[in-house]
């Protein structure tokens, strides 16, 4: 077959487009040498992205659609079935029909376990193709329905664009790719590429295989270190899914992503929500947004007062409803003979419970609202506050902390807080059920609350009385 003429290619593509769709089976007619059909239509999936064309599933191409994303109600109550499948057969091709049982299944619990114990002491995980496989039992379905969550951040402002060139930084086995795909819908025009050194590529590559087809994914097989972000072009989301605890130096590379991105495009870290990892990205996330450099944070934790950034802990993180336990979780775990110390669903993973920043570079924040020195205490300042009743502005940075019938508690920031700050609801009136029933990363007003110094915690409670008022300015 033919070689195509790119360029002549380009050209025809972009003048027939203006009349009617472009179809592979006419316009190989109007190039040199008259390439095969099937060959003009490679290169045209090839060259549909940057030409801005939505291949039709009558194989015509037509200009893709430039609308921005709307929210599409994301909630997804399970993995869906047909990538469990397509993950299942990776794992019976490896290990037979009876993979969770035997010396396979020992091995995938003992991934699990290492894992486990690797991320609570901050040290490196190393994935060969047996540790891919043991990662994506535990993580695929949590990873899939986190990032969507963090999307809606984006799409409700309409900042989430329909044609989009997408870099997973760290992509793994590919459970936030997942996510972006269903996330998205149908006539969207996405250009796909994952940054992935390990095995778990190899299971990338797999599931990747179960996208649309106008979503088309490249996978680099480097480091994120060794890989030039500038070479794919202008990226709309960059995305550090799950992998900011093994780069050595964090800070360094999403500085380099970022100088990759479009200018009115997203950077988004997301990490799970154990103390080491969560920790770690708000100290990346600190690290390449100062208040007087370029990059905004534009949510969750947001600087509400101008020229401040916060120093506590940062220990912060959304918690959405728990999936459903796919089957290949629950054969795994079925099977285990346990240790002393494990319970039941040891090797089940369905809370859906992850820490994010997102990150822009042209100062669009997710809610406008900056807090007023003649109307709001600073929490920076709150020991000068202490027994005080104040007013002030401040972020949802927690669902309810609370365990058995304690009074609700959720963390609350605004920016400059020096120290935790932690908004306890003693009595519930309609007065301040904002609090408890708005979402996190709500800005939320409060009028007459007691700051109390919480010497156990180490902490600062800002009390909720009956009289309190809490109103959501922003949900």
């Amino acid at each position: 077959m033919s070689a195509v003429d790119r360029e002549a290619l380009r050209d025809t593509a972009k003048y027939l487009r203006r009349a009617r769709p472009v179809d592979p089976d006419e316009i190989f007619e109007y190039l040199p040498d008259q390439p095969h059909p099937a060959v003009v239509r490679r290169a045209l999936r090839e060259e549909a992205y940057d030409l801005g064309l939505f291949e039709r599933d009558d194989g015509t191409f037509v200009p893709a659609n430039d609308d921005p994303v709307d929210p599409p109600g994301w909630q997804p109550s399970a993995f869906p079935e047909r990538y469990a499948h397509a993950f299942e057969d990776l794992l019976v091709e490896r290990f037979g029909r009876e993979w969770a049982t035997g010396d396979s299944g020992d091995e995938l619990r003992d991934v699990i376990r290492r894992m486990k114990e690797d991320y609570y002491r901050g040290r490196d995980v190393e994935y060969d193709a047996d540790a891919a496989l043991g990662y994506g039992v535990y993580h695929l379905p949590d990873f899939y329905a986190a990032v969507g969550y963090v999307l809606d951040t984006l799409a409700e402002r309409g900042l989430l664009p329909r044609q989009l060139r997408v870099l997973d930084v760290g992509a793994g086995v590919g459970g936030p790719m997942l996510g972006v795909h269903d996330y998205l819908p149908d006539d969207a025009l996405v250009d796909y590429h994952a940054v992935e050194p390990s095995a778990n590529a190899d299971v990338f590559d797999r599931l990747a295989d179960e996208t649309r087809r106008n979503v088309r994914t490249t996978t680099h097989r480097t480091t994120a270190e060794a890989f030039d972000p500038e070479s794919v072009g202008a990226v709309d989301l960059v995305l550090f899914g799950n992998v900011l605890s093994e780069l050595d130096d964090p800070e360094a590379v999403v500085e380099t992503y970022l100088d990759a991105m479009a200018d009115d495009g997203a950077c988004v870290l997301l990490a799970p929500a154990d103390l080491n990892t969560s920790t770690q990205l708000r100290s990346v996330e600190r690290s390449v947004a100062p208040p007087d450099g370029d990059v905004t944070v534009y949510a969750p934790d947001l600087r509400l007062w101008p020229g401040e950034e916060p120093s506590d802990r940062g220990w912060s993180f959304d918690d959405r409803p728990a999936l459903e336990t796919p089957g290949f979780q629950r054969r795994l775990d079925d099977a285990a003979d346990r240790r002393h110390d494990e319970e039941p669903g040891a090797f089940c993973n369905t809370d859906v419970k992850f820490s994010y920043a997102v990150l822009r570079t042209d100062g669009e924040r997710r809610v406008p609202i900056v807090a007023s020195g003649e109307r709001h205490a600073k929490l920076a300042n709150s020991e000068a506050h202490v027994t005080d009743r104040v007013n002030l502005l401040a972020v949802k940075l927690s669902q309810n902390l609370a365990s058995g019938d304690a009074n609700p508690l959720f963390k609350v920031g605004d920016g400059s807080e020096r120290l935790e700050h932690y908004a306890v609801l003693t009595g519930e009136s309609s007065l301040n059920r904002d609090l408890s029933e708005a979402p996190y990363g709500a800005v939320l007003q409060f009028e007459n609350v007691l700051v109390l110094w919480n010497d156990d915690e180490g902490a600062y409670n800002l009390v909720c009385e009956k009289e309190t008022v809490v109103d959501a300015l922003v949900p």
